[in-house]
């Protein structure tokens, strides 16, 4: 049983309805299941919508942000708890601290550089956490195949493959955590 689930995801307003409604849906699962949630502290994009079904579904929202961002991220509105942090290490490094396992949904450079490092802290050792990535529409299915052929050129052991696990939807995703 998972108590906080740490989120990587984009801030940026992406229309596409169906990376809205499985942010949204993850977001109802983590309600259901009385999953806390922690995430980069944005109020746009994905984050915000999944930030904020938690934070109307009574379950505790953290949100950890480096300074830097935060007028750039940030609405009016924060929901739950915020904390800022320095800078991006800081960030990663107290999200980790709280998360049970770590979920991407769809982003850009800054969700895949948060999801590499925690896959990279798998491989050293410094956690066993589960990581995940919701792979919307096929959203991650390049980088799926990317790191068939990194495996397949010997970079990544096929071990190592394990270290994710992918579903096409918010339900089955944590049903395979659990």
């Amino acid at each position: 049983k998972f108590k906080t689930i740490c989120l990587f995801c984009g801030s940026s307003a992406r229309k596409k309805k169906s990376y809205q409604d499985v942010a949204i849906n993850l977001g109802k699962e983590l309600v259901l299941k009385n999953i806390d949630l922690i995430y980069g502290g944005g109020s746009i994009g994905l984050m915000g919508l999944i930030s904020q079904t938690v934070f109307n579904g009574g379950r505790n929202v953290i949100g950890v942000i480096p300074k830097a961002l935060m007028g750039k991220e940030i609405t009016s509105v924060t929901v739950g708890e915020v904390k800022p942090v320095i800078d991006m290490h800081h960030r990663k490094a107290k999200m980790g601290s709280y998360a049970d396992p770590f979920i991407a949904l769809p982003g850009g450079y800054g969700t895949l550089e948060e999801l590499f490092e925690v896959i990279s802290w798998v491989q050293l050792g410094i956690h066993n956490k589960p990581i995940c990535l919701l792979n919307v529409d096929g959203y991650y299915n390049s980088l799926l195949s990317f790191i068939d052929k990194v495996i397949e050129e010997g970079f990544i052991n096929l071990a190592a493959w394990q270290i994710i696990i992918s579903s096409s939807n918010a339900k089955e995703l944590i049903a395979k955590l659990e």
